[in-house]
């Protein structure tokens, strides 16, 4: 079973390069997710429209004239002999919502792949969040000591005023002791 299902994998670099970020979401094309299951897109979407109640728009949406011109100019897809309809993108839960519509093993063994990389994307964010936090706090403690080192600075300057002054004007001191 182990050989069966690494020999039925994609390598993840290419699932990675076929997720985009629309609509401030993660998501993937319809035509990219058909040639991962290899399965035609008309029968992706054929499936999915079968099953339309378990895409609600935060699982699937289609994309606008622009977004998908955008995409296009983004990634220099070709618009020659191109598609008919607007494509159709799917979330992270759109994709595990798929599995459920999407029964061959190829579909099953790409879908675990697929829930995989997302996660290790949304961990990827969240181990860089921290680390930018941690420098944040750094920049703000090499700040304070800025600001610490200038007034220190600041009062030694000021010290170096007052002796200098004061070598400078020598007054005659009353002298301690008897006065004849």
């Amino acid at each position: 079973m182990c050989e069966k299902e690494n020999t039925l994998t994609v390598p993840d670099e290419l699932v990675m390069n076929k997720i985009y970020l629309i609509r401030n979401q993660k998501v993937m094309l319809d035509s990219d997710l058909a040639e991962l299951y290899q399965v035609t897109t008309g029968n992706l979407n054929k499936s999915v429209s079968r099953n339309i109640k378990r895409f609600p728009s935060d699982f699937m949406f289609q994309l606008t004239e622009i977004e998908f011109k955008n995409l296009m100019f983004q990634n220099g897809i070709s618009s020659w002999g191109g598609k008919r309809k607007l494509p159709y993108v799917f979330t992270e839960q759109g994709v595990a919502m798929l599995s459920g519509i999407l029964n061959s093993d190829r579909a099953i063994a790409v879908n675990i792949q697929i829930m995989r990389i997302f996660t290790r994307i949304r961990q990827m964010l969240a181990d860089n969040t921290d680390l930018r936090l941690d420098i944040e706090k750094i920049k703000n403690k090499l700040d304070n000591q800025d600001k610490n080192m200038e007034i220190v600075f600041r009062y030694l300057d000021e010290l170096l005023e007052k002796k200098e002054s004061s070598s400078s004007v020598k007054k005659e001191r009353n002298k301690i002791g008897y006065k004849i």
